[in-house]
């Protein structure tokens, strides 16, 4: 007896997992509202917008809180009440400790040694300018300098 009632229970839980795994799956699925606040103009850096069990989740980098703000409030107006805004705001870039932060990072790099490069830095926006002889180097001063603290994005203006 206490085996057909060990064997009824876990057939009734066995029924449960499969009558509610639809259920699970669409109430987890993420929906990605990225183009539509991206289309509103935003100035936010890797913004990041999906929709999960009804809460909107935004992710980015901000140059001000009017800008973070202001992605909120887009969501809301797209008909979505719950928003959790994760939205950094980050500090104006300061522009000459990023051209020497990576002037000097660079200077260190072993395999850029027989490379002629600056930087200049505005608003974050940092230019790599100069003289390098492959692609590997390209490659290494853009890593670089791409993932010094404040720089938003890389340009580059290499000589061969």
């Amino acid at each position: 007896m206490k085996t057909k009632t060990a064997m009824l229970g876990a057939a009734v839980v066995s029924a449960l997992l499969v009558l509610s795994t639809p259920l699970m799956a669409d109430s987890t699925a993420t929906v990605d509202l990225t183009p539509q606040l991206q289309s509103a103009g935003l100035d936010i850096d890797n913004l990041r917008a999906v929709e999960v069990g009804g809460i909107v989740i935004l992710r980015g980098r901000a140059l001000d809180a009017a800008a973070a703000q202001r992605a909120g409030t887009i969501a809301e107006q797209l008909g979505y009440t719950r928003v959790a805004n994760l939205i950094q705001v980050a500090e104006i870039p300061d522009d000459a400790r990023i051209q020497r932060i990576a002037e000097r990072k660079l200077a260190l790099q072993r395999s850029l040694d027989d490379c002629n490069l600056h930087v200049a830095s505005t608003g974050g926006v940092a230019t790599i300018v100069g003289k390098v002889h492959s692609e590997l180097q390209k490659d290494v001063a853009l890593d670089i300098v791409r993932n010094i603290d404040g720089v938003r994005s890389v340009r580059t203006d290499f000589r061969d």
